[in-house]
This record gives structure tokens, sequence and C-alpha cells, in this order.
């Protein structure tokens, strides 16, 4: 429900004919019914918006159809788990992806949805890598999928350039001091994806069996990846 309510959001602020100020209006009224529960009620209130948009000639079904299709096939963190595993694979792949992130990605097909732009910073023993976007939320849609609540919240948004190791310490990451950490500020024009470190104990597993292992948070910097068998990531 998530997904279709910001895709209708997205379309309407985007392709819509009508005047800007109406536009937002409609998706403001869109936004707000995932602000309310219960469910039921939001689905209803979304599927009556939907029906009217259609009516009215602003919105185009399959446009919408080919939006929640991408969103439940093509668009989230599994995509960055494929560039994170074939990185710790493939040595050469690793290097282009440092180099020039955007063309090393294009080379897994994964293009489009805010992720044209990509620079990738890589986490070691001695740099441990944070995300953030200060300004509002940028975020690479096609490699990560939605942005998480936090990370759009004005708390993370400003305490991360602050104090990024006291946020750590509240996502339960405690950093060493020797350790240092570096903060990268995403924007309309580029975005930024943490190649995290590859935990120990797993030399001998699949890429497939390593993507499972990586989390969206471990990939903004708010969370490490964690051998098989680890406890469960806390932090949603």
């Amino acid at each position: 429900m998530v997904e279709l309510v910001l895709s209708l959001e997205s379309l309407i602020l985007q392709r819509s004919p009508l005047p800007f100020h109406y536009r937002l209006l409609a998706a403001q009224t869109i936004m707000s019914s995932h602000n309310h529960p219960p469910a039921a009620d939001i689905t209803l209130r979304v599927k009556a918006i939907e029906s009217l948009l259609i009516e009215k000639g602003i919105i185009d079904p399959a446009a919408l159809d080919a939006i929640i299709d991408a969103y439940e096939h093509r668009i989230g963190p599994h995509n960055g788990a494929r560039i994170v595993t074939k990185a710790w694979v493939d040595p050469d792949f690793k290097q282009r992806l440092l180099a020039d992130a955007s063309s090393a990605i294009a080379e897994l097909g994964l293009t489009g949805f805010s992720s044209e732009h990509m620079v990738v910073v890589e986490n070691t023993p001695e740099v441990h890598n944070l995300i953030v976007c200060t300004l509002c939320s940028c975020y690479p849609w096609a490699i990560l999928g939605l942005p998480p609540t936090w990370y759009k919240s004005f708390a993370y948004r400003s305490r991360a350039v602050i104090e990024p190791r006291s946020v750590l310490q509240e996502f339960g990451l405690e950093i060493l001091e020797q350790i240092e950490v570096r903060v990268w500020d995403s924007n309309a024009d580029l975005r930024y994806l943490v190649l995290p470190e590859r935990p120990q104990g797993t030399a001998n597993m699949t890429e497939e069996a390593l993507a499972a292992l990586v989390t969206r948070n471990a990939m903004i910097g708010t969370a490490k990846v964690l051998p098989p068998n680890s406890s469960i990531e806390l932090a949603a």
C-alpha cells in the first residue's frame, strides 16, 4: 500500500496536466491516506482517489500498473545486495565500482529511479561510512527501495552529521574510536551507497547466499553485515 500511495503521488506531481498547486493538493490528499490507519480505510481511500483520477484522465491505469510492477519486482534492497556481493567476489568489478559506480552498476542492468548518478564508498577496518541527505531524503530508490522513515526524519538528517557515532550507537552499532567515521551527504544530483565489509566465515558461500546477509541498513551505513547465524539486525 505504501508503494501505491507513493507511486500515485509521484505520478501526479510529475505527469499530470493539472496546474502544479492542484497536483500538489491531490498528492497531499493521497499521502494523507497513508498516515491514518486502519489499513482497510487506507485501501478504500486510495482506490477512490485512483478511480477519480483515472476517470478525469489525470493518470493512466497502465502507467500505474507499470509502477506497481516495478516496485514489486525490480526495485528494492535486493538490487543493492547484488552490487555488494558482486564486489565481494569479483575484484575487477569492485575496482570498477569504486572508480565509476554508475557505469559498474549499469553493467548489472540497474539504472533509473534516482540511481543514475552513484558513488560507492567502501567500509574498511580503518573507515566506516554513513549516508545521509541533510536537505530532504535523496536516496537511490532502484538500489535500496523505499527510504525508511528514520532516514527522512529531521533528527537523523541533522544528527548524522553532527554526532554520527551517537546515531550509530542508537542503531546498536559501536564504532571504535580509532576507526574514522565519514558522513556522505546525498543530494538531487548524486546518491551514495556503502560497500560493507564482508563478514568472516563466508569464504565458501555463493553470491546468492551472501546477498541474503546484506541488509538495507548496512548499505546506508547504520549496520554491518553479520556472519551467518548471527543476531538479527534490530534497527528498522
